[in-house]
């Protein structure tokens, strides 16, 4: 198989996996019944739920152009790079924003306390904070897809505000 090929293939290979069990999906609705045309018409939509998900998950993929290794586990996040990183608390976060300093492409997360950390978008395993960034309250998606893939200005994805002792969750 050709190199490029091979390389389109594994990047959509999620997609290409929720395709196929909707068409399983779509197979089980033809064959009808009671049985099969409510779990075919279930799998088509779950499968259509997988590809759409997918699909925004790909905007965090690229290529490995930074230096530094990001890591994802249990609610922490940790860059590892060569001059600065460190670990956030996700349950501390309070402010998602893309900036980008000197023509590369950043997330800002900062704490509560007013530490930040700058992840840059193509460091090794930096795919992994889009799960890592969906489980953060009241964020938008499809906003947060869009701020991965788009150039230009800084972008606030997801700020979150103590108001007289109320926890409000602003998007952009």
């Amino acid at each position: 198989m050709r190199p490029e090929v091979r390389l389109v293939l594994q990047r959509y290979a999620e997609v290409i996996a929720a395709g196929a069990a909707g068409l399983f999906g779509a197979w089980l609705v033809w064959l009808g019944g009671y049985l099969l045309l409510p779990l075919g018409l279930f799998l088509i939509a779950i499968a259509a739920l997988w590809a759409l998900q997918a699909l925004r998950r790909l905007s965090f993929v690229r290529e490995v152009e930074a230096p530094g290794l990001v890591e994802v586990d249990e609610g922490q996040i940790g860059y590892l790079g060569p001059t600065f990183g460190g670990y956030l608390a996700l349950p501390e976060l309070v402010e998602l924003r893309r900036v980008t300093l000197y023509r590369q492409q950043l997330w800002r997360l900062k704490q509560a306390d007013g530490q930040a950390m700058l992840i840059p978008l193509g460091a090794r395993g930096a795919e992994k904070l889009f799960d890592a960034f969906a489980a953060l309250p009241g964020i938008d998606m499809q906003a947060l897809a869009a701020a991965a893939s788009s150039e230009g200005s800084d972008t606030v994805v997801w700020r979150k505000e103590a108001v007289g002792g109320n926890v409000r969750y602003l998007n952009r």
